[in-house]
């Protein structure tokens, strides 16, 4: 024990010796097999020595550019060793490697990226520190070197990756992306590389970065929108061969649509996920499941107003064939409602655009003077067909809503009762549904109302707001106006005001609606079904071996 003790303090008093004549020398080069013994160091038995060299490879490393992959590899050596001072000595160095050589801030980067899986907090406090040293010495390298591991690396390593980007990084855009445009137009050049096989929730991270940069805000160019749609368009597959069995494809499409919302709102262009819909999803509508069914006539509800007058004409078909089946032809069995109101606003603002396309599909004799208003066919049968499942359709509405009404009022005089917080917060959830409910009523007739002329003024406004989306304010005349509850009401609020400030809804709003579909995309470990991507089976977990 005693001639170990000794050993070891011969060793660390050699280290010492090498490291004063280094840093006493003016000519360091000349003193190179000092260095070459700190290096050797890292071989031996002595944790202290060990420590020590830790410290010193970094410190003289830019004056033995000979030495400098040996150096590199006895600091990566100490990375791999079991005690913990050794190991966070040596992290501590890797940004000193590069500090007067940055050549090497790519390797360093890459390294300190797969120590990112470190669980214990000293030790990952450790390499973040180091991994934000060197963006801010050199940003372009490091953050290439880091999604690099996103593209290509182990599946536990480019998680890590992503949560230190998305926690550390991507905050401080503003202070590390300089000079800005430059920057931005770098990473979002990273980003595209990175997005052939990641999570939903993963895509929905980098989608929300890019939208943060100053390329992508308000004035930029239609070009820039339109690079972004053709990000989210890769996403969602659209130039796949559409399976209906493939419950992930539906998934992202689903989620791929909410997030193009907001750019087709600033003008980007709807026409390849309408196009997609309309030839390979709504010709097998019936074959959906169930609970993507609403989620996919949202969507085409929100986006609607969007299209082009080119792609309504061709939408409203496909749009009209599911209003009829969905709007009885006579009393039998009650419609979707929530189904009808998607389809209904879908259908006016489709129509607003080409308003003439309706003569052959509903019998109405609108003149726009072009020969597609075919006024000298004989559509009266079409019209009388719809006019009749308008009126159907509004009779059972009608009915209904007598019902959610009465309904209503009985939940008021259960709420003024009820003695427990489980009962009043059971009666409020029914309070909710209700009004949820009779909003999606008063928006199905004031769609259909203005359907019955013979020549209809199509809805092309935001005039009806969608049960989903937040209820807008009524004045205190308009509710006065309407009684206690304004069944007439256009607006797609209920009229009960006072059950429903906090926009309470059957639908959900569109961030949630991105939320669930993007759980779909995260199952089955992330990575998506069907789609050619890399194969982490058998890669296995990188922690160590870093060179």
């Amino acid at each position: 024990m005693a001639s170990d003790s000794a050993a070891d303090a011969s060793e660390v008093e050699r280290l010492y010796e090498f490291g004063e004549r280094l840093n006493e020398a003016k000519d360091k080069t000349l003193h190179e097999d000092d260095y070459q013994g700190i290096i050797e160091a890292v071989k031996g038995q002595s944790v202290k020595a060990k420590q020590l060299a830790a410290q010193l490879i970094p410190r003289f490393f830019k004056f033995f550019p000979s030495l400098a992959a040996d150096a590199m590899t006895a600091q990566f050596d100490l990375l791999e060793e079991d005690e913990f001072g050794i190991r966070i000595q040596a992290i501590r160095g890797l940004p000193l490697l590069c500090k007067d050589t940055p050549e090497h801030v790519p390797k360093i980067v890459d390294v300190l990226g797969q120590l990112l899986i470190y669980e214990e907090n000293v030790e990952r406090d450790a390499v973040q520190k180091a991994l934000m040293t060197l963006l801010r010495q050199d940003v372009k390298a490091s953050l290439t070197a880091l999604f690099k591991h996103i593209e290509q690396g182990a599946e536990n390593i480019r998680e890590k990756v992503i949560c230190f980007l998305k926690d550390k990084v991507f905050p401080l855009k503003a202070e590390l992306l300089r000079p800005q445009v430059e920057m931005e137009r770098y990473v979002t050049d990273l980003v595209k590389k990175s997005l052939q096989d990641v999570t939903g929730a993963e895509f929905k991270l980098f989608m929300d970065f890019l939208r943060s940069f100053s390329i992508f805000g308000d004035g930029v160019p239609p070009e820039n929108m339109q690079e972004l749609i053709e990000i989210i368009e890769g996403q969602a597959d659209l130039d796949a061969q559409f399976n209906v069995e493939d419950i992930d494809h539906i998934d992202r499409l689903i989620s791929c649509m909410c997030m193009a919302l907001p750019l087709f709102v600033r003008g980007a262009s709807s026409s390849k996920f309408l196009n997609y819909v309309n030839k390979h999803i709504l010709p097998v509508f019936d074959k959906l499941p169930e609970e993507r069914k609403l989620d996919l006539l949202k969507n085409l509800a929100g986006t609607s107003p969007y299209a082009s007058a080119q792609d309504s004409r061709q939408l409203l078909p496909s749009i009209v064939m599911l209003l009829k089946k969905y709007m009885p032809l006579r009393k039998t069995e009650e419609p979707k409602y929530n189904y009808l109101e998607c389809l209904l606003y879908s259908f006016h603002h489709l129509a607003h655009k080409t308003p003439n396309s309706t003569n052959s599909l509903c019998g109405y004799k609108i003149v726009t003077g072009q020969p597609s208003d075919r006024l000298g066919e004989d559509f009266s049968e079409n019209y009388r067909d719809f006019t009749e499942r308008l009126k159907s359709t509004e009779e059972f509405v009608k009915n209904s809503m007598k019902k959610l009404n009465q309904a209503m009022n009985n939940h008021d005089k259960a709420m003024s009762s009820a003695k427990t917080q489980e009962a009043k917060a059971k009666i409020k959830n029914e309070q909710q549904q209700t009004t949820s409910a009779l909003r999606i009523c008063n928006n199905i007739l004031a769609m259909t109302q203005p359907l019955h002329a013979k020549a209809p003024s199509f809805i092309g406004d935001e005039k009806i707001n969608l049960s989903w989306k937040k209820p807008v304010k009524q004045s205190s005349a308009s509710t006065a106006a309407g009684g206690k509850r304004n069944a007439s009401s256009v607006n797609g609020s209920s009229a009960s005001t006072g059950t429903n400030k906090k926009a309470r809804g059957g639908g959900i709003a569109q961030n949630q609606l991105v939320d669930r579909a993007l759980q779909g995309l995260s199952q089955g470990g992330g990575r998506r079904n069907g789609r050619a991507g890399r194969s982490w089976g058998g890669r296995g977990g990188r922690a160590r071996g870093y060179r």
